[in-house]
């Protein structure tokens, strides 16, 4: 039996790992990520393109460039303050710290710096303006279900697949 290759409406089971340029390993999946290619659900920099076409038991290697990744580092988002201005629960390494704008549209900065009386956050995703070395495994690739789909939770397609 010939095996089956990603392409649009392909169920597709996968793990996958990111490294930065030096080899240290930043994110790992070793519970398979699934998705039906071709749908709403797009991985991280092109990920999806680089695997189509690829079948059951390959493995790709791919760079993802900060702009195609999690974008480039935004020096706005980085705010330092006196220590003594930040509340007590705020004040260690990691420390996720919810701000609101102008607008009211609220976004996470996280505890990144501590040092000198000084204590920085940085609403920038961690990997933001980082390359990034992506390994993917393929686990499975089939057709997709009308049960796939209703899992994954593609809306309007599950009367379109088999």
């Amino acid at each position: 039996m010939t095996k089956e290759s990603i392409k649009t409406g392909k169920f597709v089971s996968l793990t996958y790992s990111i490294s930065d340029t030096e080899g240290n390993v930043l994110e790992q999946s070793d519970l398979p990520v699934t998705y039906i290619h071709g749908g709403e659900t797009e991985l991280i920099g092109g990920m999806d393109k680089a695997v189509a076409g690829r079948s059951e038991g390959d493995e790709v290697k791919l760079t993802i460039e900060p702009k195609d990744g999690f974008g480039d580092h935004d020096p706005t988002l980085t705010f330092t303050d006196d220590l003594e201005n930040v509340p007590p629960e705020f004040r260690k390494l990691g420390a996720e710290v919810q701000m609101q704008n102008s607008e009211g549209e609220t976004k996470s900065f996280f505890v990144t710096k501590i040092e000198d009386g000084k204590l920085t956050v940085d609403g920038n995703h961690p990997l933001a303006g980082k390359r990034l070395l992506v390994k993917v495994k393929i686990l499975e690739v089939r057709d997709a279900t009308r049960e796939d789909a209703q899992s994954i939770g593609i809306p309007g397609q599950s009367t379109t697949l088999n």
